[in-house]
């Protein structure tokens, strides 16, 4: 039971770290490569409110509302005027992550910070005792999909973002403004990273450098998922499950890997991952 728990509880973790990514690319088609300084800056959030003595659950909305100004920012100001020239869109997130970083490091230093946990302690399932937090962020992961959800299928911004991801040119000619769509997509997508980095300070420890360990993971089930929020509650489930499974009867080191190696390995079988597999 602890194993089948571990493999939906990792599964959980990484929709919830990859749901930001997959929101920028499915609309802006581009890859946010910056997406791992957002999941920093979301952590640095969850340490610099505990140091003003808040309440730790108040980091979740000043995280996200952080991420989402400071995106909102990148895309006005570096990420617009590159949206011909995907190339260098992947190139400008790449060096603003590294910017980030820096800029972090500088405010804060090199050391390990930490946060108090937000939930703590164990809860019986099925007679197994398991972490609460864990738990807490299966049911994490499903309200950011029940929320996605509603945000395309029930509001205008979620449709006008399905006619610009469908045909972008068609939607503007019917009167949508696309860079708003944009400018919105690209304001959620980092204000959830963030939200997602506050989520990881408790199964983390807190670095300048955090994010990059969750960007490549993050970027291959992005690919194989394609642009739906669905694919990739699907993807995160195998491939987290897989994780798991390697870690616990093969070794952690090679457990880290697999994520990355098996997307790897379906993008190679089918280029455009789940979505067309």
């Amino acid at each position: 039971m602890t194993l089948l728990l571990d493999m939906v509880t990792t599964a959980a973790i990484l929709f919830i770290v990859a749901a930001g990514l997959l929101a920028i690319f499915g609309v802006l088609k581009i890859i946010n490569f910056a997406h791992g300084a957002w999941l920093t800056i979301g952590a640095y959030c969850a340490v610099a409110t505990a140091g003003l003595g808040l309440n730790p659950w108040a980091a979740l909305p000043i995280a996200f509302a952080v991420g989402a100004i400071l995106g909102g920012i990148t895309e006005l100001v570096i990420v617009r005027p590159l949206y011909r020239r995907p190339l260098d869109a992947i190139l400008a997130t790449w060096g603003l992550g590294i910017v980030i970083g820096q800029l972090i490091t500088l405010w804060f230093g090199r050391d390990v910070q930490f946060t108090p946990n937000l939930l703590s302690g164990t809860v019986d399932v099925f007679g197994v005792g398991y972490s609460l937090y864990r738990l807490f962020a299966v049911a994490a992961a499903l309200v950011i999909g029940i929320a996605f959800t509603f945000l395309l299928e029930g509001t205008r911004l979620g449709l006008s973002a399905q006619a610009v991801i469908m045909n972008e040119t068609l939607a503007r000619a019917l009167g949508i403004d696309t860079a708003r769509v944009r400018l919105a997509t690209f304001m959620v997508g980092t204000g959830l990273a963030a939200l997602a980095g506050v989520l990881l300070t408790p199964l983390t420890s807190v670095d300048p450098t955090m994010g990059v360990a969750w960007l490549i993971g993050s970027f291959m089930l992005v690919m194989v998922a394609g642009s739906s929020f669905s694919t990739l509650a699907i993807a995160c489930l195998v491939f987290g499950g897989a994780q798991v499974l390697v870690s616990t009867f093969v070794s952690p080191i090679f457990g880290g890997i697999t994520v990355a190696v098996l997307c790897a390995l379906v993008l190679r079988i089918s280029p455009k991952g789940f979505a067309r597999a």
